[in-house]
């Protein structure tokens, strides 16, 4: 998941993710140099951004959460 200091989607996401039990890796676009660029190539402007393999999507989305935390732990 990228995301960045402050983001309260991001935190609301993150405190979803967890509660799920999905594993994930918070990239943080202001430490990460490339990340900026990551998240544009895919299409996106804002944190935060979610990857799970092939699919993507930006925002704090409990649907698409649940999908990928049972993707990430079958």
């Amino acid at each position: 998941m990228y995301t960045q200091p402050d983001c309260q989607p991001c935190k609301a996401t993150k405190r979803t993710l967890d509660k799920l039990g999905a594993e994930y890796t918070l990239i943080d676009v202001t430490e990460e140099p490339d990340a900026i660029d990551a998240i544009r190539a895919l299409g996106y402007q804002q944190t935060p951004v979610v990857v799970v393999g092939d699919e993507h999507w930006s925002g704090h989305r409990p649907e698409q959460l649940r999908w990928a935390a049972n993707a990430t732990n079958p």
